[in-house]
């Protein structure tokens, strides 16, 4: 494929608005760019929203039992104040070596470099003698709907996984899960004259605040991934000043590591709760909003040293680095179904722009990283010689 074909895909995955609930667009997109190919693909649209679609893709020759995987997203954020963009945000501007736009660094570059990377591979008949699975979803950044409604199939009989999120090119081998709640607090609403009649909803979120920090203050520490990291982010309660409120509630964020996991998390909180409504006035009660696994590679595994070679190779102007953080992706899903499953995250340049205005990503790591995945996955089926 065409330099020039390459860029004009990306610039006309940007133009699409995808924010998160619209990305049967994408996967549309993509099928008829995949129809041109003969590549084998299907569209899995949601049942409650003709909005939003899943989108498998396959290459090999299925003669061995092996399976590589890769996984992109097609929705992106919103767009926050877009009149102070450089750019329109949908407009896939292109400045020198950069190409602006929502979803330019998150995910659409690596999203596009994963299709094309297997484009080429079927171009240049370097067909794999197993099978090449691309797995991309609608709804990553809020909740991961679509990475909950892959088929679990798809899932058991992969041997390795490249999430093709932005990494400026270095290859991420772990990362922590996301743990999302709500602590809804039951009170007693009573005019404020009278504050000894009732239950004062938000002092009994104060509690459960205040037994928090100290509940979370001495956890074990993961060797990879440090600290379980902990934060209330939201609180809500009260109608009006001279009222005591008999609602109120918390959200807050919790990310769990292999060493103190998301069931160890989920536990430590509800005996906190218990604990406050046994011996309190106050009603705690306790609701899972979203559930996503740390996941872990060794350094030493095979796909992250090739991975790590190859992004040496392919982007010669930088010290790629291994690296790990708190972030979450649909591997957090994934990993739920096949917890062995080696994950490495590596894709195209964002250099913190990712989620900002002026959204950005450089053509010459979109690029590279193109020639990135089908290394590791010529490399991968060269060293896996499994016979069905």
């Amino acid at each position: 494929m065409k330099k020039e074909e390459k860029i004009k895909i990306l610039q006309d995955l940007v133009k699409i608005n995808s924010v998160n609930g619209n990305e049967r667009e994408i996967s549309d997109y993509l099928s008829n760019l995949l129809n041109k190919y003969g590549i084998k693909h299907e569209i899995f649209p949601f049942v409650d929203d003709e909005n939003r679609s899943n989108l498998i893709i396959e290459i090999g020759e299925g003669r061995t039992d092996q399976v590589f995987g890769l996984t992109g997203h097609q929705d992106t954020v919103a767009v926050t104040d877009e009149l102070a963009w450089k750019y329109s945000a949908f407009s896939g501007t292109i400045e020198g070596d950069f190409l602006y736009g929502r979803g330019a660094a998150d995910m659409k570059s690596g999203l596009a470099a994963e299709v094309i990377a297997l484009i080429e591979l079927v171009e240049k008949q370097q067909i794999p003698s197993g099978k090449v699975r691309l797995i991309i979803t609608a709804g990553e950044e809020f909740g991961a709907p679509g990475a909950y409604k892959i088929n679990p199939k798809l899932i058991e009989d992969l041997d390795a996984l490249i999430v093709g999120e932005a990494t400026n090119g270095n290859v991420k081998y772990a990362h922590s899960g996301s743990f999302n709640y709500r602590i809804n607090s039951i009170g007693k609403s009573v005019h404020s004259s009278v504050p000894n009649q009732g239950i004062n909803a938000i002092e009994g979120l104060v509690a459960y605040i205040n037994d928090e920090g100290r509940v979370f203050s001495d956890l074990p520490v993961d060797e990879i991934l440090g600290n379980v990291q902990h934060s209330i982010t939201v609180i809500e309660g009260g109608k009006q000043i001279n009222t005591i409120p008999g609602h109120a509630y918390l959200l807050g964020n919790v990310r769990p590591t292999p060493t103190f996991n998301n069931k160890q998390v989920r536990s430590l909180i509800e005996k906190t709760i218990t604990k406050i409504n046994q011996e309190t006035d106050y009603q705690l009660k306790f609701e899972l909003l979203h559930d996503f696994y740390p996941i872990r590679t060794l350094t030493n595994n095979s796909l992250v040293e090739n991975a790590y070679q190859a992004s040496k190779e392919f982007y010669p102007d930088r010290d790629i680095k291994l690296f790990t953080d708190n972030g979450a992706t649909d591997a957090s899903v994934f990993v739920q179904i096949k917890p062995d499953l080696p994950v490495i995250i590596l894709g195209p340049d964002s250099n913190g722009s990712a989620h900002q205005i002026n959204e950005h990503t450089s053509l010459s790591s979109y690029l590279a990283t193109i020639d990135i995945y089908q290394k590791i996955i010529n490399e991968f089926f060269a060293n896996k010689k499994g016979a069905r």
